[in-house]
């Protein structure tokens, strides 16, 4: 459960004249020294010459991230001032950043005005899920869970009374509250998120959103259904696996998107058991599966003309007497069959059943997201994407990172590896080869095999979902709800 939702409202007003508890300013690295961005020009008009003085004392620099707090002493009407560093950039992605930090700056505040640049849709929606977002908090284990979120939160904007602000400002809540739900699923103990609690929790999610179907598929419809892949992941568990299938059909749609997700609720390596130390973050290996629905859900709730058919397959990657072997061959759905070898390298196995199932929704792309791979972490680092895939997809993808503020990469799949996913003497393809080296770009031409030839593309969030240290900007610890923005933005450009 995240903290309570402040009320938020979108305003013309001076931030020298607000009389919330506090107001939030810009502050910028200028090449005289720090100075108050754009939307605290009468903030600076009330401090006048002592502004600059006043920030020197301080030690304020404008670095980004940097937040200091200063008691006004009746020069605004607002108590106290709240100054967030953006650094040299005044653009989206900073100001989504600066409004993060500026959430937790307060915490006692029952009001807060932002006084952020704001003054395009692009940079209200910035501080609209900038706030929302570094104000998250998960509660639900928390003996003394309520939290110090603000009742009422103004954004003040020059072009607050604008169409195209208004709805930047309305959409941005839509997609922070679908990001926020993802972190709670991937915050959520993996003892309360089994595959089939998991199935539960998404189907309740989609049956509030109108025009959204939902299908949950059991074990024994799996068995029936020649879901190999998915069962033998979950085999070992004493939770069955699911798969959960979305579909949101507007109508007259312009184009149609399946999207995949990866929805492991906790992977112990199975009889490739994981170092202890491993394990700890393990409960996020759903972040996939979460981040897909919840992006469907955003999409139908913003009613993009977009047909979306989504699949979540979810198992529980455990160690028992039934536990999937190295050496067994794994029938997946459609027929094509995998030598198994690893049992760490699950998530690509419950994939490929559920992109052949993709496939035949007929899309016009496919999109796959998981936390698929460490070699993903090595290369690119924890707070960036892999996305590899079709050039015309992936360029698409990337393009809507950017505009979600999401940092990605465009990884290669080295014609090499597609004889070493089909090295297997036994099967039609090779889960693993075990060669260290390009282990990443190894699983993502796994993947390919089970797109038909569809136009596709796979994100590896192993990195980038989970903040296993402190908040920075909009991000908070633990599950990041990485992904979701991306493929909202995906589906907006298709729409445009």
């Amino acid at each position: 459960m995240t903290t309570s939702t402040p009320r938020y409202s979108l305003r013309t007003a001076s931030p020298a004249k607000t009389r919330a508890e506090a107001v939030v300013v810009g502050v910028t690295q200028g090449t005289k020294g720090p100075d108050l961005a754009s939307g605290a020009e009468d903030v600076k008009d009330a401090f006048g010459r002592k502004l600059r003085g006043l920030l020197a004392t301080l030690g304020v620099t404008g670095k980004a991230g940097e937040v200091t707090r200063v008691p006004t002493g009746g020069v605004l009407s607002s108590p106290l001032l709240v100054l967030v560093g953006l650094g040299k950039d005044t653009g989206p992605d900073a100001v989504r950043r600066a409004a993060g930090a500026a959430a937790r700056a307060v915490p006692n505040a029952t009001s807060v005005a932002l006084a952020l640049p704001a003054d395009t849709p692009e940079l209200v929606r910035a501080v609209t899920e900038g706030h929302l977002l570094g104000g998250y908090a998960f509660t639900t284990y928390k003996k003394n869970g309520d939290d110090k979120a603000p009742s009422e939160v103004v954004l003040l904007s020059p072009t607050a009374r604008r169409a195209d602000v208004v709805t930047a400002f309305e959409q941005a809540q839509v997609v922070a509250a679908a990001v926020a739900t993802t972190r709670d699923w991937v915050n959520t103990a993996p003892g309360d998120l089994t595959p089939p609690l998991f199935a539960d929790a998404v189907a309740a999610a989609a049956d509030a959103v109108e025009g959204v179907d939902v299908t949950v598929y059991d074990e024994q419809q799996l068995a029936e259904m020649g879901c190999g892949g998915i069962l033998a992941v979950g085999k070992g568990s004493a939770a069955a696996p699911r798969l959960v299938e979305l579909v949101y059909a507007p109508e007259a749609p312009v184009a149609h998107i399946a999207l995949v997700g990866k929805g492991i609720t906790f992977d112990s390596g199975g009889l490739t058991l994981k170092p202890g130390s491993s394990m700890t973050t393990m409960k996020s290996d759903m972040a996939g599966a979460a981040a897909v629905v919840q992006a469907t859900l955003a999409i139908a709730r913003l009613g993009l003309p977009i047909k979306v058919s989504t699949f979540a397959p979810m198992a529980e990657n455990m160690v028992s007497g039934t536990s999937l072997k190295p050496g067994d061959v794994v029938v997946h759905y459609g027929g094509i069959t995998t030598e198994a070898q690893n049992m760490d390298a699950e998530g690509r196995l419950v994939l490929a059943d559920a992109l052949v199932r993709a496939t035949e929704a007929a899309p016009d792309a496919i999109i796959d997201v998981a936390t698929l791979t460490g070699a993903m972490v090595v290369a690119l680092g924890d707070k960036v994407t892999g996305v590899m895939g079709s050039d015309g997809v992936v360029d698409q993808v990337l393009a809507a990172g950017a505009a979600a503020g999401e940092e990605s990469w465009h990884m290669p799949i080295p014609e090499a590896m597609e004889e070493r996913v089909k090295s297997s003497k036994i099967a039609d393809l090779a889960q693993v080869d075990w060669i260290r080296w390009g282990s990443g770009l190894y699983a993502a031409a796994f993947l390919r095999e089970f797109t038909a030839g569809l136009p596709w593309a796979h994100l590896d969030i192993a990195g980038p979902s989970f903040n296993s240290g402190g908040p920075y900007g909009h991000i908070t610890a633990g599950g990041t709800g990485t992904a979701v923005a991306t493929l909202v933005d995906y589906a907006r450009a298709l729409a445009e």
